[in-house]
């Protein structure tokens, strides 16, 4: 039987590489080898011997107490989205109950969608595109069923050539990730990705070894677009009841706006299309 991966071990040792001694209040005398702190001072900080602390990170022990996780996150300085994943990847739970499980869009859903007047699309778990609207692939011809956000952002240019930032879209595009896909990274679909993604994308890989965190929700999004140019559009996203996962994404503007005037150029071009 295959040993579970030391989720918990990998996102402490991540946490800490990320906080400088200074933030700690830790005085720095000499040559650091390593990269923000070491183990026996966040041990010390949150007030646990420095063999506990190892023995967390090496997978020995996976089930520290809430005291101890709430310490943690102070000296690793996490935000409260950040501090529920940990709590998460330390909570005694069943894994694996998602596995090999394929996503179906529910007709209701899928319908639904084809009738929004605004780009629409549902993602899945594991940012899949599982169905869309022509206004979508309006805004970017990406936006289609059977296509990936995260290999669209990572590999594609002229998805990249969207996102005057792309790099800052790319990073909260992998934090939404991480936070959907919880403790279950050894998910098959999850390992394909991640795996494929690392090796392609210096960017990505940099990425997914901080344990950023974030909720997939509601953001202001601009894009660069080729056809209308700059649009600064509202994102909605929303759960799917009865589904694992998989939310709707759709995207719109203030009516009277410049924006609604594009956002309404696009739709046009499409019905044309």
């Amino acid at each position: 039987m295959n040993e579970q991966p030391n989720l918990l071990g990998e996102f402490l040792r991540a946490r800490r590489e990320l906080v400088t001694p200074e933030e700690a209040g830790i005085p720095v005398r000499g040559v650091r080898r390593v990269p923000g702190l070491r183990r026996e001072e966040v041990a010390m900080l949150a007030g646990i011997s420095a063999d506990y602390y190892l023995r967390l990170e090496r997978g020995r022990d996976r089930r520290p107490s809430l005291q101890v996780l709430e310490a943690l996150a102070g000296v690793l300085r996490l935000d409260d989205d950040t501090r529920a994943h940990l709590f998460g990847l330390a909570a005694d739970r069943p894994r694996g109950t998602r596995r090999g499980r394929g996503e179906a869009v529910p007709p209701s859903t899928a319908r639904f969608v084809e009738l929004l007047p605004v780009p629409a699309f549902v993602e899945g778990r594991h940012l899949d595109v599982l169905a869309a609207n022509p206004l979508a692939a309006a805004l970017s011809p990406r936006l289609i069923t059977g296509g990936n956000r995260l290999r669209d952002v990572f590999l594609d240019p002229d998805e990249q050539s969207l996102f005057p930032d792309w790099e800052r879209a790319a990073a909260a595009l992998v934090a939404g990730f991480r936070e959907a896909v919880g403790p279950d990274t050894d998910d098959p679909r999850c390992v394909e990705l991640v795996g494929e993604l690392s090796l392609a994308s210096p960017l990505f890989r940099r990425l997914w070894a901080r344990h950023d965190v974030r909720p997939r929700g509601s953001a202001t999004v601009l894009f660069r677009h080729p056809q209308v140019g700059d649009l600064t559009l509202s994102r909605e996203k929303l759960h799917i009841t009865d589904t694992e996962g998989m939310m709707l994404v759709a995207f719109h503007a203030a009516r009277g706006t410049r924006d609604a005037e594009r956002l309404a150029l696009l739709g046009a071009a499409s019905a044309g299309r």
